[in-house]
């Protein structure tokens, strides 16, 4: 899904890049009027002022955004839990239909998506679409689990028969959706329709600078038959209306950096309230000495130049098998240099903008500091101001050291770096040589090779034979990370489950578990040995 477009043939030359817009185009009038005001009439927001977005393409003014106040907090979240009560009280049956008419809206109402993602957001034509493809995926997939999930299960009692025991799976309420810039309808899907499907209410602080889409969900969610109250939005700095948000929720739901993600486990930990956490990384891209190189080579630029870099699972270091080094480099720098930079609202491009300055002076200092060190440039390394203000030339490094900055934290931009390996075992020791472990791939001739060595490999997910696309585009497959990468997971079941309270209900028939009548402790021991060794021959159930 996350895939980019393939570039000329080999051995063509670089296209040339061309600023996508002259001085006298306007991004913002690309977005129909209704549209914005539509959205923006759904955050609540009574008077903390505003914000204006700037288009990461061109630096131009975008959308004014109301900012709301710790009141607006408030009143949102007890819009919500009214809102949660008659919403849990439906059937889960029900409450999947709706979340199941998602899908086909969302197909159907692509382009608006497109544009925004790429007006707001920065990306190429073809991320954008990964992104819509992944909401459509996440609404089928959820909509569908749900009733088996949430349906009340019966589990094993003590004594087959004469003990009754049934999970229960209950709403925790209101959850606080915290979500970043960089995904921001992939997080508003994943999460929110989670988290609805499972009964509760959301109460979502989107990053402002991508708001709009991250509201569009929001707006999808609606218009298939949720309820407006069930889903609160509020705007604001995260110190504030962030904390604000999560302070008040009975859940948490976040995406974003290691940093807040500390300070979010701490200000959730006094109440003992859920929290889950998907935070940065610092990914391994493993090329074993069998590999196919082609294809492994294909593989790194889908990988780690989707969405300009700015892809928490995106690889950001490249451990390369000695035997195949050069070989493996010159045919990354190769396709390097074809990658197609640009701000297009059509295909025609295959990476699009940072998001802003501030990321783009992130990026660069991380590049400015390797080479200053001793680091190599292949290729790329420099900002492409004559595309826009936030465009950065897709990079690979090469020679790093510890001192450097690059070596150890997430640069989160179109910057990747090749080491050597001697072997299997120093592959997995760079891999695992990291305070992250979020996302990790292995490149071999045999799949079977990869997947035996991914078990010694300290991350939430491992890929095989591919970049991030399989894992990324499975919604059944968990995914979070270990150490500072987070804690908890989204997707899969426990992705829906993590917004429930589960309760076991035991019922026991017939006789209670002690001695009846005037039998004995003695002789009533002797009797539920012999009737335990009994139910240790039957066969597995």
């Amino acid at each position: 899904m996350t895939t980019l477009a393939e570039g000329p043939t080999a051995g063509s030359p670089r296209p040339t890049p061309q600023p996508a817009w002259g001085s006298d185009t306007g991004l913002a009038g690309r977005l129909p009027s209704a549209l914005v005001a539509r959205l923006l009439a759904s955050v609540r927001a009574t008077g903390g002022g505003s914000e204006t977005t700037n288009a990461p393409f061109t630096g131009e003014p975008l959308i004014t955004y109301p900012i709301s106040t710790v009141d607006d907090v408030e009143d949102a979240v007890s819009a919500a839990r009214a809102a949660q009560e008659l919403w849990a009280a439906r059937p889960v049956a029900e409450r999947a239909r709706v979340l199941g008419r998602v899908h086909n809206i969302a197909l159907a109402r692509q382009d608006q998506l497109m544009d925004l993602l790429q007006i707001e957001g920065g990306k190429s034509r073809y991320d954008a679409f990964a992104e819509v493809a992944a909401v459509a995926v996440y609404a089928r997939y959820i909509s569908r689990m749900a009733p088996r999930l949430l349906h009340p299960q019966r589990r094993r009692g003590i004594v087959p028969v004469i003990t009754k025991a049934v999970e229960l799976r209950h709403p925790r309420g209101v959850v606080a959706l915290v979500t970043a810039w960089n995904y921001p309808a992939v997080f508003a899907a994943a999460d929110g329709f989670s988290a609805i499907v499972s009964g509760n209410a959301v109460v979502h602080r989107p990053d402002v600078q991508t708001a709009a889409s991250a509201l569009w969900v929001r707006d999808l969610a609606v218009a298939a038959g949720v309820p407006a109250d069930l889903w609160q939005v509020v705007l604001g700095p995260g110190r504030v209306i962030g904390t604000a948000v999560i302070d008040r929720a009975d859940a948490v739901a976040f995406t974003g950096s290691t940093a807040a993600g500390r300070a979010i486990a701490a200000q959730t930990g006094p109440r003992l309230v859920y929290t889950s956490l998907e935070l940065g990384g610092k990914n391994p891209f493993i090329v074993l000495a069998d590999a196919n190189i082609p294809r492994a080579v294909d593989a790194a630029i889908r990988a780690c130049f989707v969405n300009a870099g700015q892809t928490c699972v995106g690889p950001e270091r490249i451990l390369v098998a000695t035997q195949i080094y050069e070989e493996f480099r010159a045919a990354l720098v190769a396709r390097v240099e074809r990658i197609s930079v640009g701000g297009s609202l059509s295909f025609d491009t295959d990476m699009g903008s940072l998001i802003d300055a501030d990321q783009l002076a992130a990026v660069k200092r991380h590049v400015d500091d390797a080479v200053a060190k001793g680091a190599r440039v292949l290729v790329g390394g420099t900002p492409l101001p004559e595309l826009g203000p936030n465009f950065f030339a897709p990079t690979v490094l090469e020679g790093m050291t510890e001192e450097m900055e690059a070596c150890r934290a997430e640069t989160f931009g179109p910057v990747v770096a090749l080491y050597p390996f001697a072997d299997e075992d120093e592959a997995v020791r760079l891999a695992n040589d990291t305070e992250f472990g979020l996302h990790a791939v292995i490149w071999a001739r045999r799949a079977a090779d990869g997947e035996r060595l991914a078990g010694r490999i300290r991350a939430g997910t491992v890929e095989v034979n591919d970049g991030i696309a399989a894992t990324w585009g499975s919604a059944d497959v968990l995914q979070g990370g270990m150490k500072s990468s987070g804690m908890g997971r989204r997707n899969g079941k426990y992705g829906i489950l993590r917004f429930t309270e589960p309760q076991s209900v035991v019922s026991q028939r017939l006789h209670g578990l002690h001695p009846p009548g005037s039998m004995g402790h003695e002789l009533f021991s002797a009797v539920m040995t012999h009737s335990l060794r009994a139910m240790h021959r039957l066969p597995r159930p």
